[in-house]
C-alpha cells in the first residue's frame, strides 16, 4: 500500500499542471494520511491467528511476525507525526510597506518549496525501514537498507542553498557508502560458504555444520560479525562514530530529527532479531566464535558510553551536544542487547520507544525555538534559521516559560532523572546488567549517566539564566512589525510527548507489559 502511495505521488509530481495546483502543505498532509493508513493496516495484520509463529512472504524475503508488526506500526506513527509536526510558520505584517509585504511572501514560498521532495524522500526512508525489520534473507536485508539509507542520505542535500548542508549530505553518504559495503562483504562471505541466502536457513545450517567442518563455522562467523561492524557505523556507535556529530550539526534540525530516530531503529531492531537467532545456536556458540558478536557489542557499548559522556562536555553546538548524547544512549542499547536476556531484551525495546519519544520532542520543540528567536532573521535574510549554539537559549525562559519548560523535561529524561520517563529505561537496562552479572558495565553505566547529567544541567541553567538581549530582541520595532506563530498540530504533538515523559509514572502499565510480551514473544519462537 505504501509502495503504491508512493508511484501515486511521484506521477502527480510529474504531471506539471497538478502539480501547480496543489499546494505543498497538502502533499505534507497526505503523506501523513498514507503512513497512518499503512499503521492501521499492520495493526488489522495482526488479527492474522498464525502471525504469532511468523509468517514468510514473498518466497521467504520476508518474515512477518508479531514483534515485527508491532514496530512497524510504531514507525509509521513516528514518521506520520515528524509529517505533521514539521512546523507551518505563519508571519503576519502587522504594519509593513508594500516591498516589506513582497519580501514576507517570497521568504514563504522559500519555506515551503521543499516540502513535496521532502515527503517523498520520507515516504521512501519509511518503507526501507518498515521491509528492513522484517528481512528474513541476505538480499532483502541489503536491498532495504539500501532504500532506506539512500532516502537519508538525500535529506541534507534538499537544501541546497546550504553549503552545510550539502556538505552533512555527502559525509553521510560516502561513510553510508561504507557501511553498505561491509554489509554486502558480510553476506558474500555467509554466501560463499553456505551457498544460502535466508537466515533461518543459515541458522540451521550453523546449528549442524561444526559437526562437519570447523573452517565453515568460522568463515560464517566472520561474515556474521562484518555484517555487525557495518550495522554499528550505520548507527554511530563508538568507536564508528565520528560522521554522527558532524552531519547533525551541518544539517537542518529538521532533517537530523529523521537522521537520530528513524534509522537506528529499523537498524537495532534487525541487530536485535539476528543476534537472540545466533546465540539460541548454545551447542556450538563457542566453537563457532559468534560469541566474537557478543564482545563485539559490549566493547562497543562501552566505548559508546565513554565517548559519548566525555566529549559531550565540551560541546558548545546544541546539535554536536545531543549526536554525543545519542551515542552514549546508543551506549545503553548496545548494552541491554549484549546481555541478551528476557529481562534484558524487554528493557532494550523499552529504551529505543523512550529514546524515540524524548528525541522527538527535544528536536520538535528546538524547532519551535529557533523559529521563535530567529524571527527577524528570518524576515530579513529569508532563510531556516536553526538553533546552532547552546548560548543562544540564554534567558528563553522569560520570553516563553512553557517551551522551556517542556526543553527541561526533555533533557531531565534524557539525564535519567526520577520520575520522568528516562529514568526508568536506564535503571532497566542497568538491572538487567546487574542480574546478569555484568557489574563492570553496570558501574560504567551509572558514571557515565551522572556525569552526563552536567551538561544537561548546563542547558537548563543558560535557558533561565535572564539575558537582556533577549528581551530586547522581543521588543523591537521588526519584531513588532511580524507575528510569528507555531502551527496548532506542532504545539499540540510537543504537548502530549512532554506529558508522556512527565507523567509515564502514573500509568505504567501500558508500555510495561508491551514490551514484556515483545520480549517473551522472541525467546519462545
Amino acid at each position: 500500500m505504501l509502495f503504491i502511495s508512493i508511484l501515486i505521488l511521484i506521477m502527480v509530481m510529474a504531471i506539471s499542471s497538478l502539480k501547480e495546483k496543489i499546494h505543498p502543505i497538502i502533499f505534507q498532509r497526505i503523506s501523513s494520511i498514507i503512513l497512518i493508513y499503512a499503521g492501521a493496516i499492520s495493526l488489522n495484520a495482526l488479527y492474522i491467528q498464525s502471525i504469532g509463529s511468523g509468517i514468510g512472504i514473498y518466497s521467504g524475503l520476508f518474515h512477518v511476525t508479531f514483534i515485527s508488526q508491532l514496530l512497524e506500526i510504531f514507525i509509521y506513527i513516528i514518521g506520520a507525526t515528524i509529517l505533521i509536526a514539521r512546523p507551518n510558520i505563519h508571519t503576519t505584517p502587522i504594519n509593513v510597506i508594500l516591498g516589506e509585504q513582497k519580501n514576507i511572501t517570497n521568504i514563504l514560498e522559500n519555506n515551503y518549496k521543499n516540502t513535496i521532495e521532502y515527503s517523498l524522500v520520507i515516504l521512501f526512508s519509511t518503507l526501507g525501514a518498515s521491509l528492513l525489520i522484517s528481512s528474513s534473507n541476505l538480499i532483502s536485508m541489503y536491498l532495504s537498507i539500501e532504500l532506506q539509507s539512500f532516502a537519508v542520505y538525500i535529506l541534507p542535500t534538499l537544501y541546497k542553498d546550504s553549503e552545510l548542508a550539502t556538505n552533512a549530505g555527502l559525509k553521510y553518504f560516502l561513510l553510508g557508502s561504507l557501511a553498505s559495503c561491509l554489509i554486502l562483504l558480510g553476506s558474500g562471505l555467509i554466501y560463499t560458504y553456505t551457498g544460502l541466502t535466508n537466515l533461518e536457513s543459515i541458522y540451521n545450517f550453523i546449528s549442524v555444520t561444526n559437526l562437519v567442518n570447523n573452517n565453515i563455522s568460522q568463515g560464517i562467523a566472520l561474515g556474521f560479525i562484518i555484517i555487525f561492524v557495518g550495522y554499528l557505523l550505520k548507527i554511530s556507535a563508538a568507536p564508528l562514530h565520528n560522521w554522527a556529530p558532524d552531519v547533525y550539526d551541518e544539517s537542518p534540525t529538521i532533517v537530523t530529527i529523521w537522521l537520530t530516530i528513524m534509522p537506528k531503529i529499523s537498524i537495532l531492531i534487525l541487530i536485535l532479531e539476528i543476534f537472540t537467532q545466533i546465540t539460541s545456536v548454545n551447542p556450538v556458540l563457542e566453537n563457532l566464535g559468534l560469541n566474537t558478536i557478543k564482545f563485539l557489542l559490549l566493547i562497543s557499548s562501552l566505548f559508546s558510553l565513554i565517548i559519548g559522556t566525555v566529549v559531550g562536555l565540551t560541546q558548545i553546538k546544541i546539535k554536536r551536544l545531543l549526536a554525543y548524547s545519542t551515542i552514549s544512549h546508543i551506549g545503553f542499547i548496545l548494552l541491554a542487547l549484549s546481555i541478551n536476556s528476557v529481562q534484558s531484551i524487554d528493557s532494550f525495546i523499552f529504551y529505543i520507544i523512550q529514546y524515540t519519544l524524548t528525541n522527538l520532542n527535544t528536536f520538535l520543540i528546538l524547532i519551535a525555538i529557533g523559529y521563535i528567536l530567529n524571527n527577524n532573521i528570518l524576515i530579513n535574510k529569508g532563510s531556516e534559521k536553526d538553533i546552532n549554539f547552546i548560548s543562544e537559549l540564554k534567558g528563553f525562559f522569560f520570553s516563553n516559560p512553557i517551551l522551556s519548560i517542556s526543553l527541561t523535561i526533555c533533557l531531565l529524561s534524557m539525564a535519567g532523572t526520577p520520575p520522568f520517563l528516562g529514568f526508568f529505561s536506564k535503571q532497566f537496562v542497568l538491572y538487567s546488567a546487574i542480574e546478569s552479572g555484568y557489574y563492570f558495565m553496570s558501574i560504567a553505566g551509572i558514571l557515565v549517566s551522572i556525569i552526563s547529567a552536567s551538561y544537561y544541567l548546563k542547558i537548563i541553567r543558560i535557558l533561565h539564566t535572564e539575558n537582556s538581549i533577549i528581551s530586547n530582541k522581543f521588543n523591537n520595532e521588526d519584531s513588532k512589525n511580524t507575528k510569528v506563530e507555531i502551527s496548532n498540530t506542532h504545539s499540540l504533538i510537543i504537548s502530549i510527548l512532554t506529558l508522556l515523559i512527565l507523567f509515564f509514572i502514573l500509568k505504567p502499565s501500558i508500555l510495561l507489559k508491551s514490551t514484556q510480551l515483545l520480549s517473551l514473544s522472541i525467546f519462545l519462537n
